[in-house]
């Protein structure tokens, strides 16, 4: 329990000392017993509720407490490389110096506001930011997250054009011969780069027609590849594939043989593909050749939402097959490629009047 006594050094005033749930004994002096006495009330109710917060801890500067956070978080490479360019480059300039306890909702918002990027990379920047905070009050090192109700920039409305048929086929032809059932599949599949390139030839199972994803080939330090988990749980998934992928599959290691867990798709040296050499080599080319100079890879797996929505795949049954987490990132990128449904809404309602409410027959009619 706390104490409060007379100081013991001659000077005029009080002393509230007590033990933190360390064992250590911590002390506070006042100028008034009135004062000490209330500190003291409100130390043991913090103690008693699980609410104390070592006064000193608040002292710890946002990058050293960042640093901490960030080698205990269980990242892949990749977003382990990102998110410490993040903090080294945007974030430490400006609030590495600060003390944990003395930012201020002000100064953060000043920070997202001062951020020399685009909008749509304010997002991550500040999401590391917030998971710093609120892992510290967690921690129990702040007593409040200051990071709350600040205000993000506005993204532009940007809506996604999907290539054509005719446009998918032109960077088929324009990528060396290798490469063009990695187009094919990644338009007729929707997997992600890294997941097409993680793609082993035991995950294609020509018999049912479908592919098992289960990793992906990502870039490591030093400029190799190293073979990580997916992006999240449902990204683990079998695809169905028609015949377009399965006779494009075929082909490709009849050229190109290989099986088991070799990889289906390598480079000239039979090596895993690496992303940033081959959109530096294979694809750039091919897209300029194709006169698509702003083509990226990822385009094929819009081309391939397009085609499900197109066909009246509902929002969930696109993100199964797409690998999100949830239908709502679905409809977020996609919701304009959904036809408008203002005339089936009308319609459905007049049915429902004019089969099961007969008095409202005529004046409908009428």
């Amino acid at each position: 329990m706390a104490s409060v006594e007379r100081r013991k050094d001659g000077r005029p005033g009080y002393v509230c000392r007590w033990r933190d749930e360390t064992g250590r004994q911590r002390k506070k002096s006042f100028p008034r017993k009135v004062d000490a006495d209330r500190y003291r009330a409100e130390v043991e109710h913090k103690l008693n509720t699980g609410q104390y917060i070592d006064p000193k801890a608040g002292r710890t500067t946002f990058e050293a407490y960042a640093e901490q956070w960030r080698a205990m978080q269980p990242h892949r490479p990749n977003t382990a490389a990102r998110t410490r360019s993040q903090l080294t480059r945007h974030v430490y300039p400006v609030l590495g110096s600060r003390p944990l306890g003395q930012l201020r909702a002000s100064e953060l918002q000043a920070f997202v506001t001062g951020l020399p990027v685009a909008p749509a990379s304010v997002r991550p920047i500040w999401a590391t930011v917030r998971a710093i905070l609120k892992a510290a009050k967690r921690d129990r090192m702040i007593p409040h997250d200051p990071a709350d109700r600040i205000k993000l920039p506005e993204l532009p409305r940007q809506q996604i054009t999907p290539l054509t048929v005719e446009q998918v086929d032109q960077l088929a032809a324009a990528v060396p011969a290798r490469y063009r059932a990695l187009v094919v599949v990644g338009a007729a599949a929707g997997l992600r780069q890294g997941e097409l390139f993680g793609l082993q030839v035991a995950d294609v199972d020509f018999l049912r027609r479908t592919l098992t994803v289960d990793r992906q080939v990502q870039p490591a330090a030093g400029g190799g590849v190293e073979v990580g988990p997916l992006k999240n749980r449902s990204s683990y998934r079998t695809l169905p594939v028609g015949r377009v992928a399965v006779d494009a599959l075929a082909a490709h290691l009849a050229a190109y043989p290989a099986s088991g867990a070799a990889y289906v798709f390598r480079d000239e040296d039979g090596q895993p593909l690496h992303r940033g050499r081959f959109n530096r080599y294979v694809w750039a080319p091919a897209r300029t050749a194709a006169g698509l100079p702003e083509a990226t890879c990822h385009d094929l797996r819009h081309f391939f939402a397009s085609v499900l929505i197109g066909a009246g795949h509902n929002p969930k049954a696109v993100a199964e097959r797409l690998g999100h987490a949830d239908a709502a990132m679905t409809l977020r990128v996609y919701a304009h490629l959904w036809p408008e449904d203002d005339d089936r809404t009308r319609q459905a309602i007049d049915d429902v009047f004019r089969r099961d409410v007969p008095r409202l027959r005529p004046a409908m009619e009428g």
